[in-house]
């Protein structure tokens, strides 16, 4: 299988970062409240609208009538499985694209781990995670640190292909160079910075990114390489420019902004 890099130089990833400003998509995401307001603010800073969270009513409504939807089952922190149910059924049965991140599946916890596969049986988009999570899901031997993976995005590969062909989804998998599988196409994105991984929510925040651009895009896969490219950019750049993983953090919110043309 040939490999075809993406990055932020392709004029289509811009074109689509350009169409989430003009057309401001909302996005409707279950996530843990560790990571909620980074998700937040990373969709606010490329010109998205977000709602977050399983507000009475939320789930089933939004899940039908968002843009796009991304579930980050560690969500199950403070929303029931039937609130994951209802917002991914809603996103199905209504043709909304949906992303799934299934959080630290694989680590141990074979209760929650059955509860992460009631949902591929609602058609997620995209299923997107790290190494050890997406090697896990697709049936290796696999488990990660907790929520950290304990394997290379590399060494993933094939098995994000077999999960692909199980699921029928775009799947990609973070790391040092994240790489996305669609059927018979893989896709590289090279670039972003370490510090990604030491900001709470970096990771469940591609999710949102993600989702923000499937309504734009003129595929799912195009649109996964598109927002994978735009935050590993804005990340490249952030780093460039300073010291430590708090200043990051915040640089990285103030790189997308501009990348998007919102300063």
């Amino acid at each position: 299988m040939s490999m075809i890099t993406v990055s932020w130089d392709d004029p289509v990833v811009r074109t689509r970062l350009a169409a989430i400003r003009k057309r401001a998509p909302f996005v409707y995401g279950l996530t843990n409240y560790v990571a909620a307001t980074l998700s937040a603010n990373v969709l606010l800073a490329v010109g998205a609208a977000p709602a977050i969270g399983s507000a009475p009513g939320w789930p089933a409504t939004f899940g039908r009538g968002a843009a796009a939807v991304w579930v980050n089952t560690a969500a199950l922190m403070a929303s029931s499985i039937q609130d994951l149910l209802e917002t991914v059924r809603g996103a199905r049965d209504s043709g909304v694209p949906w992303v799934l991140d299934p959080v630290a599946f694989g680590a141990g916890c074979a209760e929650y781990d059955g509860l992460v596969r009631q949902l591929l049986d609602f058609s997620p988009s995209v299923i997107r995670g790290n190494a050890s999570e997406l090697m896990a899901l697709a049936g290796a031997d696999a488990r990660g640190k907790g929520v950290e993976s304990t394997q290379g995005s590399h060494d993933a590969i094939p098995h994000i292909q077999t999960l692909s062909r199980q699921t029928g989804a775009v799947v990609a998998v973070s790391g040092a160079t994240d790489y996305i599988v669609s059927g018979s196409s893989l896709f590289a994105v090279k670039g972003g910075d370490v510090r990604l991984t030491r900001v709470t929510g970096a990771g469940c925040a591609l999710n949102a990114l993600v989702a923000a651009f499937l309504p734009v895009s003129e595929t799912v896969v195009e649109g996964t390489c598109a927002a994978h490219a735009v935050y590993a950019a804005a990340a490249e750049r952030a780093g460039a420019r300073t010291v430590g993983t708090g200043a990051f953090g915040v640089a990285l919110l103030d790189e997308l902004s501009m990348l998007a043309g919102l300063q």
